[in-house]
This record gives C-alpha cells, structure tokens and sequence, in this order.
C-alpha cells in the first residue's frame, strides 16, 4: 500500500513539474504579455477618433472575457462621437441646402450677363 502511494506521490510530483515547465515556455496563449495590475491597455483620442483608434482599442482581460467598465466607457466615447459626426453631418447639409437656395436666388435674379 505503502509503495502505491509513493507511486501516485512521484507522478503527481513529476506532471506538476511537466505543468510547470509548460507553463513558462509556453505562457497562456496570449500575444501580448499580461498587464500589471490595475493597469489597462484601454486608450482613446480625447477627440476626433479615428478608424484606426477603433482598431488598435484593446481590453483588460479578466476571469470572465474582458472588464465590462472599460467596454461601456469605450461604448460610450464611440457613441457620442458617432452621435457628433452625425450632428456635423446635418449642420453641413443644413448649411449646402442654403448656399444652394441662395445661388439659385441669385441666378433667378440676375440673369447671364455674358451675352452682350
């Protein structure tokens, strides 16, 4: 009984050593080395993002995926920004509609005077 418990000791013994050597060569899958903590890869322009802003966004991963605070206060600067583009946007039409009326206007009220 003695030796079978030494026997099932040393395999324990020699798979966590196995686990352990993997472990460091390896690591966890990841690309990137793992953040210190409380640190957070999270990064957006204070204004004006761009694509490749959106592009280069990164997470802090947690247990469970990614830190939901972090995804919502993303979530949120892109919301308003999308939601000042779309404000520029009508602002910009707004004002092409009336510079377009005005020359209109002006053509009507002053006929071609290249025709002498």
């Amino acid at each position: 009984m003695a030796s079978a418990l030494i026997y099932l000791f040393v395999v324990l013994a020699v798979a966590a050593v196995i686990f352990l050597l993997a472990s460091l060569v390896f690591g966890r899958g990841e690309q990137l080395a793992p953040l210190p903590p409380g640190s957070t890869p999270t990064r957006l322009p204070a204004a004006d993002i761009e694509a490749a802003d959106v592009r280069a966004l990164r997470f802090q991963q947690v247990l469970r995926g990614y830190k939901a605070s972090e995804v919502d206060w993303a979530l949120a600067r892109l919301a308003g920004e999308l939601d000042d583009l779309h404000g520029r946007i009508a602002l910009l039409e707004k004002q092409l509609d009336v510079a377009g009326r005005q020359l209109q206007e002006a053509r009507a009220g002053h006929p071609d005077e290249s025709e002498d």
